[in-house]
């Protein structure tokens, strides 16, 4: 399974039922965190999300919002006597802060904690069934998306045309993975007549905190689903352009010009308490457009 959990989608207060941004992608038994705003601990167990399984943090930037639940959550593995090592993604920064609480309490982790510090766009995490990639959006500090992009699987075995040319069983793995079949007397069978190819890898895109930047549209260009702020109704547009944030309006605009098959909108500011107007100004725009409503979990 390819899917994003999302459990917090509001801006900086937590406000009205809602929480700071966090969301948890997971890929089949896989869970990777990105960003962890006030809360997150207790959204995870809200939702049942296993946090055991998280392998890997990214954090966008370092506004408060969206890491000040990472704390919390790294005494609480260590509470839990979590021993698999812990991956965090951030922009610089964030290690000096975190060993500074760590320091202060003489806290001495029993996992082996691994920052890795963001300094431009490239690829983070590139494992067998994922890879995430990092890009610069348009915020007032340092502040990076993400790309998590499940890898291409091996091709699918055409059984029936197999069993036609005598493939033998011990030879499958082989032909998932692309080979070709040669014969006892050295007839080569083309892997392309014994497989089908699954379909083109899936992508989910992150856009973190930015103002509107349509340049960003050819990064993200394509995803089946795309997760976009969109911190202001139309009517606060200067606003948004003064503090480096979106509104609804520009988030639809956004994903019409990636041309993305969904979109997700959130980090929304405390002073809506129903949100249903966001959708009245996105989906003219970009129909298959949708809240990032806290506990639901989105399906690549």
């Amino acid at each position: 399974m390819f899917a994003v959990t999302i459990l917090g989608n509001n801006s900086a207060l937590p406000a009205h039922e809602r929480h700071p941004t966090a969301q948890v992608v997971t890929i089949d038994d896989r869970l990777l965190l990105i960003d962890c705003g006030e809360g997150t601990q207790m959204q995870m167990s809200r939702y049942k999300i296993k946090r055991s399984k998280i392998s890997h943090i990214f954090i966008s930037h370092l506004h408060g919002d969206h890491y000040y639940g990472l704390i919390g959550l790294l005494t609480s593995y260590s509470l839990q006597n979590r021993e698999t090592p812990l991956h965090i993604y951030a922009p610089p920064g964030l290690e000096k802060i975190i060993q500074l609480q760590l320091d202060i309490v003489h806290a001495i982790l029993p996992y082996e904690l691994v920052f890795h510090c963001i300094t431009c766009e490239e690829m983070l995490v590139d494992e067998e069934k994922f890879s995430v990639s990092c890009f610069h959006v348009q915020h007032r500090v340092p502040c990076y998306g993400f790309i998590v992009t499940e890898k291409k699987k091996p091709r699918k075995l055409d059984l029936k045309t197999i069993e036609a040319y005598s493939i033998p069983v011990s030879f499958y793995n082989n032909l998932s993975m692309g080979e070709d079949y040669v014969t006892s007397n050295g007839e080569v069978i083309k892997n392309e007549l014994l497989t089908k190819p699954h379909a083109l890898p899936k992508k989910y895109a992150y856009c973190a905190d930015t103002k509107f930047y349509p340049p960003m549209a050819k990064i993200v260009q394509g995803a089946e689903l795309l997760y976009h702020e969109a911190t202001y109704l139309d009517n606060l547009r200067e606003r948004a352009i003064e503090r480096f944030h979106s509104t609804s309006v520009q988030a639809a605009e956004f994903a019409k010009l990636s041309d993305v098959k969904k979109l997700l909108i959130g980090h929304f500011s405390s002073k809506y308490e129903v949100l249903e107007d966001f959708l009245t100004e996105t989906v003219p725009i970009f129909p298959l457009t949708e809240i990032a409503t806290e506990g639901v979990t989105f399906i690549i």
